[in-house]
């Protein structure tokens, strides 16, 4: 590799470490950088300085710096922030019968959201791409921003390609292998990226909650359908060739009830809003999943459930076991982690959750879990639009935002020269 290419990949790496410290930490003086990310000063300077002239950061005062500046004697310390008017991204959210698109600038600020209905089940992947490009464009027209659109992501219930290109199979459309990133951005202009929503719900909570969810933790919905996000060291977790980590279509009891991915058995179709009102009205297994079930459906079965033994409560007792049993599995091959229920059925969890505990705390590999730390969240939409917001806004910040400039070149060049001294004299005290 040349030097110039060496450089090139060092200024670039090093522009990711003072931006991610920058998303992390919000407004930082150029001593706070250099401190956080253990770059050089003379490095932070140089590589700030050009994101500044690219237009991708700015100069801020703070205000207590402001009121207290008569008593202060120098120049008030000056932070780095991101200007918001450099680019905007847009976090899409395509569910069921449900499609939402969220208009966010680069500091992170929302600027519109709009949402559609659409009977997604009886709609071909034109349509859908059509309705995406729809709510996408009434977003931007409230927006308003003449910031340009640089980056597209968006959380999709099912099955997702590795590299976030293409749908592979969705249970909310009929339609499988869908290029909907390609398609968008024929149209749209701007780079598009997919993800399993789930994955996105987990990725809002490591921003959010990052002294909760930080290290290794799932985040399953609880809906119409079951999914899961899973972070492992502070990884999201994909599949080798998809998304994966379909917990939903985990299989719970073998040839069981009726699912709607067309399988019998799977944790979903005892766990999923459409299997509790099956089993809730004595419906037998093999029945066709209910598809329009509403809110309101499922609280009026949960009431029943607290009132007292019946169908309702025992309908809530078997979606715990289901996803105990779902989670006991994943525990055995990873290990426990905490997990994080959302969506609209963690309204119903003081129902379900002592069949979950029920279901961990019988051994598995000489082993009980009944204690896992659990958290809900009663609305999934929020955390799909934050997780995809913070995949779109990392995604532009990965990419070379820096204009070049040799100056800037001999400051990596230096912080090249920093690294080899530090590996020298480690190698001295390993010597000595």
């Amino acid at each position: 590799m040349s030097a110039i290419a060496r450089s090139d990949d060092l200024r670039r790496q090093n522009q990711r470490r003072i931006l991610a410290a920058l998303r992390r930490g919000g407004p930082l003086s150029r001593t706070e950088l250099s401190s956080q990310t253990g770059l050089s000063a003379s490095t932070v300077t140089a590589i700030t300085a050009l994101l500044m002239t690219s237009g991708a950061l700015i100069e801020t005062v703070p205000a207590d710096s402001v009121d207290h500046g008569s008593s202060r004697r120098g120049r008030p310390q000056v932070s780095l922030s991101f200007n918001a008017d450099f680019a905007s991204i847009a976090a899409i959210s395509y569910s069921l019968n449900r499609i939402s698109a969220a208009i966010v600038d680069y500091a992170g600020r929302l600027r519109a959201e709009q949402v559609i209905r659409i009977e997604t089940r009886k709609s071909g992947s034109r349509e859908i791409v059509d309705a995406i490009s729809l709510v996408l464009d009434q977003a931007l027209a409230e927006a308003g921003t003449k910031a340009p659109l640089m980056q597209i992501a968006i959380g999709v219930q099912g099955v997702v390609d590795v590299e976030g290109r293409t749908v592979l199979w969705t249970p909310i459309q009929h339609s499988k292998d869908v290029p909907l990133a390609a398609q968008l951005e024929t149209r749209h202009g701007a780079p598009v990226t997919l993800a399993n929503d789930c994955s996105m719900i987990a990725e809002a909570l490591r921003w959010q909650e990052p002294s909760t969810y930080s290290g290794s933790f799932g985040a399953v919905l609880l809906s119409h359908g079951i999914g899961m996000g899973l972070v492992l060291k502070g990884r999201l977790f994909s599949g080798i060739g998809s998304s994966a980590t379909e917990f939903g279509h985990m299989n719970h009891m073998p040839l069981g009830a009726a699912c709607r991915c067309g399988s019998k058995g799977c944790i979903e179709a005892y766990a999923g809003d459409y299997g509790i009102w099956r089993n809730a009205n004595g419906l037998p297994p093999s029945s066709a999943p209910k598809s329009d079930l509403q809110i309101l459906d499922m609280k009026a079965i949960a009431d029943k459930a607290r009132a007292g033994d019946g169908p309702e409560r025992a309908a809530y007792r078997a979606a715990g076991l289901a996803i105990g049993s779902g989670l006991k599995s994943m525990f055995a091959l990873f290990d426990p982690f905490p997990v994080a229920f959302a969506g609209s059925g963690a309204a119903a969890f003081d129902l379900m959750e002592d069949a979950i505990r029920e279901a961990l705390g019988e051994q598995a590999i000489g082993m009980a879990t009944p204690n896992v730390e659990m958290h809900c969240y009663r609305d999934e939409y929020p955390l799909v639009r934050h997780g995809a917001t913070m995949s779109a806004l990392t995604s532009l910040d990965e990419k070379d935002l820096l204009l070049s400039d040799p100056s800037e070149k001999s400051a990596a060049d230096l912080e090249e020269n920093d690294h080899r001294m530090d590996d020298a004299g480690r190698g001295m005290l390993h010597a000595s």
